[in-house]
């Protein structure tokens, strides 16, 4: 079945700001006018085609800087993972399964009425990151500024995708059962 995005989920490379870029300079070219390239459009294009709404179910995905392992350590683990149930830092949204992987979160989460998932994401982002940094006692940035988010269809089994989300550790090859990673959640047993 073909699914409908709407006309303003696509970006056009235009609408993208993709206009071409002329080529370094080269010895054969020095002025580098010979020939242009497109401009990639990045991550900026893609939010610009993402529309959040409310009451609807997402999949979110984020990386610490760098992929660095920093929830290796427990005491950061444990400190950002307490943000992630934080009512304050929700604002309305609902935190149905996450895991915390050593360098990236996976959350499912149900937004409020008030639609905005890149508002959710960069609190939790941010508390986290506080947290964490607090513990391993450093400072700056721990998370990409990028995340990718996957709007759940209606036809998707919400507890498979928690189930998918908590045995992340176990396809990691961490830990032989999702129960026994201890830096998970997930509201249906």
């Amino acid at each position: 079945m073909a699914r409908s995005y709407g006309a303003n989920a696509a970006v056009s490379y235009a609408a993208a700001g993709n206009r071409p870029m002329p080529r370094a300079s080269s010895p054969r070219d020095p002025a580098g006018m010979s020939s242009e390239i497109p401009a990639r459009p990045g991550h900026a294009a893609l939010r610009r085609g993402r529309h959040a709404l409310p009451r609807h179910l997402y999949h979110v995905t984020t990386v610490t800087r760098e992929r660095s392992p920093l929830f290796r350590c427990p005491s950061a683990a444990r400190a950002a993972a307490r943000c992630f149930h934080d009512r304050d830092i929700l604002v309305g949204a609902t935190m149905l399964a996450w895991v915390l992987m050593p360098d990236h979160v996976h959350w499912l989460l149900q937004l409020g009425d008030r639609a905005d998932l890149a508002a959710v994401v960069n609190r939790l982002k941010s508390a986290s990151a506080r947290e964490a940094n607090a513990c391993l006692e450093r400072r700056g940035p721990l998370w990409r500024r990028a995340y990718h988010d996957h709007a759940l269809r209606r036809d998707e089994d919400l507890q498979a995708v928690a189930a998918y989300i908590i045995a992340n550790p176990v396809r990691a090859g961490l830990v032989e059962r999702a129960e026994a990673y201890p830096y998970h959640y997930t509201t249906w047993p």
